[in-house]
């Protein structure tokens, strides 16, 4: 089983900047290369919508249209933590930011929420004037 905490979310003006960070952990031997890692978030009143994903063994990484160029995803495998560094946040971006993982995630399903086993419980990011 592995276990995914957030954190790193708070009340931000726009055009300000956030990090968000997940911690992994699960039974000795973990590896977190072994993960697709992703950030999905979910805004009031919609559905769960893909952010960012860095993937298993590779660490190929997608983003959602919206957020490239403002968004940045990372992951350091020796520490068993994703980080989701987000600059020029827009109204837009309000929303509980959820952490996952999977290790038998194929390419073509990297932004499918349906696809992760492990979730984290969120961490909200609000941006308001």
């Amino acid at each position: 089983q592995v276990q995914l905490v957030e954190s790193g979310g708070g009340l931000v003006r726009p055009g300000g900047s956030l990090t968000l960070s997940c911690a992994a952990s699960a039974a000795s031997g973990f590896s977190l290369r072994r993960y697709a890692m992703a950030w999905f978030r979910q805004a009031p009143g919609k559905e769960r919508e893909f952010v960012a994903v860095t993937s298993q063994r590779t660490g190929s990484i997608l983003y959602l249209d919206s957020v490239k160029g403002r968004f940045t995803i990372s992951r350091d495998n020796a520490k068993n933590t994703v980080i989701l560094q987000m600059n020029n946040l827009k109204p837009e971006d309000t929303a509980v930011y959820y952490c996952a993982a999977d290790s038998g995630i194929i390419q073509s399903q990297l932004r499918s929420q349906s696809q992760y086993d492990y979730w984290g419980q969120g961490t909200q990011v609000t941006v308001s004037s």
